[in-house]
């Protein structure tokens, strides 16, 4: 049910945002402006019949650096270390059915192509207990104009080999004491 989002998708998009996010608006070139930066984090769900299921948008990000709502970035920073997960919306007739596990499961894959380590996103409303579920771990309160919200992050099993490999290198690079 998802396929990449594309320029065509971005009316249907806003639509559906204005429905899921009513307390969180953004402008349509906030949007236009993901998409144009990171086509390969922008997904688009629909039903059989072509309506409208939900979008996730994502960019390249810095790890504690969440954008602000409603910006335009212009450009992704020239060292990511996270796929920041601008948002991941749902119409209420689109949610259990797994939409949210295949997009994250989805986005995981896309990180780990881009070299990326982890995942990241601020959490809003209800929906810190199923970013949980995903394997993201709460690890502040979200920036004040996202409301109550928690900043996330999942470590993606790249990240944690490569962690594991530098710890391994360092330690073998110690010098040993003469006994």
């Amino acid at each position: 049910m998802w396929r990449p989002l594309t320029a065509a998708d971005l009316p249907a998009l806003a639509a559906v945002a204005d429905i899921v996010h009513p307390a969180h608006p953004e402008r349509p070139e906030v949007f236009a402006d993901r998409l144009a930066l990171f086509p390969a984090g922008c997904l688009w769900a629909e039903a059989d019949d072509g309506s409208p299921l939900g979008y996730c948008l994502s960019h390249p990000g810095r790890l504690g650096q969440v954008p602000p709502l409603d910006t335009v970035l212009g450009r992704l920073p020239p060292d990511p270390d996270c796929l920041y997960l601008h948002d991941l919306a749902l119409l209420p007739a689109a949610r259990g059915r797994g939409l949210g596990a295949a997009a994250t499961g989805m986005l995981a894959g896309v990180a780990g192509r881009a070299g990326l380590g982890f995942l990241a996103l601020t959490a809003i409303g209800n929906s810190p207990a199923f970013w949980g579920r995903q394997g993201f771990i709460a690890q502040a309160d979200g920036p004040a104009d996202y409301g109550a919200a928690v900043y996330m992050v999942r470590e993606l099993g790249a990240a944690r080999l490569r962690i594991k490999a530098r710890r391994s290198q360092s330690a073998s690079r110690r010098p040993s004491c003469p006994g």
